[in-house]
């Protein structure tokens, strides 16, 4: 009986394995759902690196499977394995292809970076500042070196929108061990992020103790709250629901519990949260004063 050749057995494992890899690392179902604008770069990185992953390890552990069978121990066998001492071609090949794999990842995890809008130049001045820089600059060159100069850390505009102003801005503080959402616009503040679909919203993140880190899953967005530097996180949500927020940077004994929720509106539920939260929040408060003599009177009365 005739043998198949190597080669064509090599030939026919390389295509199943690249189908079954490439089938797989788009079916795995890590991820969770996607619910913002950035989720399917992302994902779109992620299933990639998925399917590689897959192809190496089918193909590494498949070759330990078979070598484990083919030169099992026969009974009877007592002697020696073969001398072999070193194979150039195969140690440049296992050299190269991680090599050549890892660059590419690389060059790809930057594009989708600079998607996202993390390449964007975060550097700027407060405007009243620059104005104040700008009328003293001829008669005092020291008072302009005082200007402040603060640099934005985190995911900006995306490339595809780069001058488009954002929809909405939430001042975001992390403390041990919760988050709070302010809205400077309105004057509104919150345990919970509320935003409303398809709008462009800016998080602008501080931490008023240690580092923390703002994660929503469904937005496949992190960023670190640094306290003393000001860190930027925008996004675009696409899906109406309620979402998580998980700190996952270790910041104390009660970590696991500083969780929040992003809940995701219509633009109509939206403005009408704000306005009951504003109308609320603004409310005075009903102060009833009593006067020493009219307490005493009362007192007898009693």
């Amino acid at each position: 009986m005739q043998q198949i050749p190597i080669s064509l057995l090599t030939l026919v494992a390389g295509i199943l394995i690249t189908l079954f890899s490439i089938w797989f690392g788009q079916n795995h179902g890590l991820l969770p759902e996607q619910a913002s604008v950035q989720a399917p770069l992302v994902d779109g990185f992620f299933n990639i690196m998925v399917t590689i992953a897959t192809a190496l390890f089918v193909v590494v552990e498949g070759t330990i499977v078979i070598f484990l069978w083919k030169f099992r121990y026969r009974k009877g066998d007592e002697g020696d394995g073969l001398p072999i001492e070193g194979n150039l071609p195969l140690e440049v090949f296992w050299t190269a292809i991680p090599s050549i794999i890892v660059i590419c990842l690389g060059i790809y995890s930057v594009d989708v970076f600079a998607r996202m809008g993390g390449l964007d130049v975060h550097n700027h001045t407060s405007s009243h500042v620059a104005q104040v820089a700008q009328t003293t600059l001829v008669s005092s060159p020291l008072d302009a070196s005082k200007t402040e100069n603060k640099s934005l850390i985190g995911i900006g505009a995306a490339s595809d929108r780069p001058n488009k102003p954002v929809d909405l801005t939430v001042d975001v503080t992390g403390m041990q061990f919760a988050w709070i959402f302010n809205y400077p616009d309105s004057g509104v503040t919150a345990g919970e992020l509320h935003v409303p679909v398809g709008a462009e919203v800016q998080l602008n993140l501080s931490a008023k103790d240690v580092i923390h880190s703002f994660w929503v899953p469904q937005f496949r967005l992190k960023q670190d709250a640094i306290p003393g530097v000001p860190t930027q996180l925008r996004f675009v949500a696409t899906k109406v629901g309620t979402y998580p927020i998980i700190c996952t940077e270790l910041c104390g004994g009660y970590h696991g519990s500083m969780r929040s929720q992003v809940i995701v509106h219509t633009l109509d539920e939206f403005e009408s949260w704000l306005e009951q939260n504003r109308v609320a929040q603004q409310k005075p408060e009903q102060v009833v004063a009593v006067t020493p003599a009219e307490l005493s009177s009362h007192s007898q009365k009693m």
